[in-house]
C-alpha cells in the first residue's frame, strides 16, 4: 500500500501488500500493476520482478506467480540513475522561500514528483532548476519533497532546502501540527454549515488503486468543513486537515454524499451539463501554515482560488 500519510519519508520507495481473499490466484504481475497509484506499465513490473526487485514472504518470484490469501507482497522501487532526473525551466509561482524552506502555488494538473516511465513535468524538475539544494532524505526521485498533493488538486505544497529542515517539516506534519485548509465545490446542498467527518480510510478492496472509508485495515481519518456558500445543487466548503491520509478529502466527502465537483475517482458527473467541465477536482489548498525549521516562527501563507475555480463559482452563482 502507498504511505498513510501525506508526509513522505525514504520507506516509500519499498511498497508491500498484504493479499486479501478476492485477489487470491491472480497474477502477481496483474496484481502490483493493478495496485499502484503510478501509471506505471505491466512490462516495467514484470522487469522488476526479473530483476529481483519483488519478493512474495521474502522470496523471489516469476511474474506468472499466483498469489495466495493473506501472502505478503513487496516491491522495493529502484532509484533510477542521476541522469534520469533533470532541471527544467517550468515556471513556478513562488509564495516563499528562504534558504531552508520553499513553498510553491502548484497548478492543478502538475505531478509532485517523478514517477519510473514518468521522469519530466513535474514540480521535482522545477525544483530542481529554481533551487540550488534540496534535502536529498528522500533520495533521487523526490529531492526536497516532503508531503504532496494530488496531480489535479491546485494550491500551497512546501519543500526542504536540507535535510535538517525537512525532518523539521515532517515531524510536524506527523504530529498534526501544520494548518491546511483547502477549498472545494461539491455537488448537493450540505444541510449543516459545519462539522467534522471522523471516518477510517484504507484501501478500497474493490479498487486498489482507489480508497474508501473502511474500519478494516483502516486508519483515523478526520476531516473539518464549513460552507463557505450554496448555489442550486453545490456547495462551496472550506475543509481543514486534522490528519492527511491519501486521498482523504475526496474520500470523505463522497463517503457523505456530496463528491467533489469534477473528481474522476470518487466524482458523479451529475449536474455538470449547466457549469463548465473541470480537468479534475475542485479543490484547492488554499492555506499551508507550519513553523520554521530553523527560526521557530509560525509562518502561514494563502493561495488565490485558481481561475477554473472562480469560473465555476461565478456560473454557479448565476443558476
Amino acid at each position: 500500500m502507498r504511505p498513510d500519510e501525506e508526509f513522505l519519508t525514504a520507506e516509500e520507495d519499498r511498497v508491500d501488500w498484504h493479499v486479501e481473499p478476492a485477489d487470491a490466484g491472480e497474477r502477481i504481475d496483474k496484481y502490483i500493476t493493478e495496485s499502484l497509484e503510478d501509471d506505471i506499465s505491466r512490462s516495467q513490473i514484470q522487469q522488476w520482478i526479473k530483476d529481483g526487485h519483488v519478493t512474495v514472504n521474502g522470496r523471489v518470484v516469476k511474474a506468472n506467480y499466483r498469489l495466495s490469501e493473506e501472502d505478503r507482497v513487496e516491491l522495493r522501487i529502484p532509484q533510477p540513475g542521476e541522469a534520469e532526473i533533470q532541471p527544467e525551466a517550468i515556471p513556478l509561482d513562488v509564495a516563499y522561500e528562504d534558504r531552508d524552506v520553499i513553498v510553491v502555488n502548484k497548478p492543478r494538473g502538475m505531478v509532485v514528483h517523478p514517477a519510473p516511465g514518468h521522469y519530466s513535468g513535474t514540480l521535482v524538475n522545477a525544483l530542481m532548476h529554481h533551487c540550488k539544494d534540496l534535502s536529498g532524505i528522500n533520495g533521487q526521485l523526490r529531492p526536497g519533497i516532503v508531503h504532496r498533493i494530488d496531480k489535479d488538486t491546485s494550491g500551497l505544497i512546501m519543500a526542504a532546502k536540507n535535510d535538517l529542515a525537512h525532518i523539521s517539516l515532517a515531524r510536524q506534519l506527523k504530529e498534526h501540527s501544520v494548518t491546511r485548509k483547502y477549498l472545494a465545490i461539491v455537488h448537493g446542498s450540505m444541510s449543516h454549515d459545519n462539522g467534522t467527518v471522523d471516518a477510517p480510510i484504507g484501501r478500497d478492496p474493490r479498487n486498489r488503486k482507489l480508497f474508501t472509508v473502511t474500519a478494516k485495515n483502516g486508519k483515523r481519518s478526520v476531516t473539518h468543513f464549513a460552507v463557505i456558500g450554496r448555489y442550486a445543487d453545490y456547495s462551496y466548503l472550506e475543509l481543514k486537515l486534522e490528519t492527511g491520509r491519501t486521498h482523504q478529502i475526496r474520500v470523505h466527502m463522497q463517503f457523505i454524499g456530496h463528491p467533489l465537483v469534477g473528481d474522476p475517482q470518487y466524482g458523479r458527473s451529475r449536474g455538470l451539463s449547466k457549469v463548465p467541465e473541470m480537468t479534475g477536482q475542485a479543490l484547492h489548498a488554499s492555506i499551508l501554515g507550519f513553523e520554521h525549521p530553523r527560526t521557530g516562527e509560525f509562518l502561514q501563507f494563502e493561495a488565490p482560488l485558481p481561475e477554473d475555480m472562480r469560473h465555476l463559482l461565478d456560473m454557479l452563482r448565476s443558476l
